[in-house]
């Protein structure tokens, strides 16, 4: 597989093996394809997890692992021995995560882990959690995310969708950074999306206050997370800890059903057509955490598990710094 260094992304000189020309809101590999963005069981099953505290080495965490993409990550992980950490804000859906994994992998190691990533106290708490719990992260995939129609705020005060989507796996990350520098080799990578392509940064109201939209809000913590991951592989460029994005593709998945406007109802009635099964949207997360040839590749976008070009607006280095400054201080970190 080829790649291209970060001088040359950051100039924003298309990636090896680019098929697509930044069309808006089109897949790469599928032009045709409108793109949206990214049980009860009778088992028994330990009620309390967080007693259960494995020792393991090659330990992966999955925010969003409950469902989804996310959950078919958290499988192909255990699958190939990694020991598993779902993140998620139901108990109960935790569980029957879990259960699910332990029924199609015997012997897996799985744990869960409770936070609401509206909620940057809830984050410092699963970071501490971890921590605490265990020596080792080799790998954190960045996949949790949601889509708000209307605009709401998060405990903390801020846009629920920037909250979400941009500041909690920020917060999470680097709260994580030391422990995965510590088991590295590691890799962090992160669920973007091909909407990014639609946007730019409007640093001067990214929290929507004088107008809001919701596919503008989604689409713009999708950019930050291009953003927040260019600039994490430029400062991590002499240590063995990789950062990388993606897009998953488009995913006929539950995701943003809890929305009623008109995007998503269109994007539900052409999923019914076009869309990818959730399994094979989690390919390129399962390739971008897992493919030995990936090991030293860093500050790359990925879609179908190939490298590709994001857009232009995402190679900007101020952008890229003012965020991190910005997001730094909302995140209350020093």
């Amino acid at each position: 597989m080829q790649t291209v260094c970060l001088r040359h992304l950051y100039a924003g000189q298309s990636c090896p093996g680019s098929t697509h020309a930044l069309f808006p809101l089109l897949d790469c590999s599928y032009r045709h394809k409108f793109v949206i963005i990214g049980a009860y069981f009778n088992r028994t099953i330990r009620e309390s997890d967080s007693e259960h505290m494995p020792n393991h080495e090659n330990s992966a965490i999955i925010t969003g692992g409950t469902s989804g993409i996310g959950w078919h990550t958290a499988r192909a992980l255990a699958q190939q021995g990694h020991s598993v950490i779902i993140v998620g804000r139901s108990h109960e859906r935790c569980l029957a995560a879990k259960a699910r994994i332990l029924d199609e992998v015997p012997g897996a190691v799985v744990d869960i882990r409770l936070a609401d990533f509206a909620s940057l106290e809830q984050v410092n708490s699963l970071a501490d959690s971890i921590i605490a719990a265990y020596p080792r992260v080799e790998l954190l995939v960045n996949n949790a995310g949601a889509y708000y129609s209307t605009r709401q705020l998060s405990v903390d005060g801020y846009e629920l969708t920037w909250a979400t989507n941009h500041l909690a796996p920020f917060l999470l990350t680097l709260r994580l950074l030391p422990l995965l520098r510590a088991s590295a080799p590691a890799r962090v990578v992160t669920v973007s999306s091909a909407a990014h392509i639609s946007t730019s940064m409007n640093f001067d109201d990214l929290q929507g206050e004088r107008s809001y939209s919701g596919f503008r809000a989604y689409s713009q913590s999708k950019l930050a997370n291009l953003l927040f991951t260019y600039e994490l592989a430029a400062r991590l460029a002499e240590s063995d800890v990789t950062a990388n994005a993606l897009h998953p593709g488009f995913v006929a998945t539950g995701f943003g059903l809890n929305n009623t406007d008109f995007f998503m109802k269109m994007s539900s009635v052409i999923a019914r057509f076009f869309a990818i099964t959730p399994e094979q949207g989690a390919q390129t997360s399962i390739t971008l955490a897992t493919d030995p040839a990936l090991a030293y590749t860093t500050g790359m976008y990925f879609a179908n598990s190939k490298p590709i070009a994001s857009s232009r607006a995402s190679y900007d280095v101020t952008s890229r710094r003012r965020l991190w400054a910005l997001s730094t201080t909302q995140c209350g970190l020093s």
